[in-house]
């Protein structure tokens, strides 16, 4: 990172965001350029969760190279001044690098689909039909380098 004294270097920040945030995009190779979506997230232990279709552009893709980028935003806020050059942003963010895996195992899609929706609170006991878990696709991303930064007052 060219500017340490932004680096975020305290992990429970690290965890703050990747539990708080609402949006995760993901990076993936499209031949010889990069392809990127926002997907809705759940995070445990190192681990990111999403739900999908089973077919179109990000799971082709995905087949070919399971290797990805990604980069979660907790929170932004442009700080306005009165010279335009003095406009700076407060964020949070983090960016890493991990594995993507196709979950197939029913039980597993099941735990998948209850950590996205404990993230975004929903924490009772969900029931899914078994005509959902055949459609849906989990995927598993398993974080494998991560790195944060921040910028503005946080308390």
């Amino acid at each position: 990172m060219r500017k340490k004294q932004y680096e975020i270097t305290d992990p429970k920040i690290i965890e703050e965001i990747l539990s708080c945030a609402g949006v995760c995009r993901i990076a993936m190779i499209d031949n010889d350029r990069p392809y990127i979506v926002p997907l809705n997230y759940g995070y445990r232990k190192n681990t990111i969760y999403f739900h999908s279709s089973q077919l179109g552009k990000k799971i082709e893709l995905l087949k070919l190279n399971n290797k990805v980028c990604f980069e979660i935003e907790f929170f932004s806020q442009i700080e306005k001044r009165d010279n335009p050059c003095d406009w700076s942003t407060k964020y949070r963010s983090v960016i890493g690098y991990g594995t993507i895996d196709f979950v197939e195992d029913p039980d597993e899609k099941r735990e998948g689909l209850d950590i996205i929706m404990a993230h975004y609170g929903k924490n009772s006991k969900n029931i899914y039909k078994d005509t959902l878990i055949d459609r849906v696709l989990i995927l598993k991303l398993r974080i494998e380098e991560i790195s944060g930064k921040q910028l503005g007052v946080w308390k």
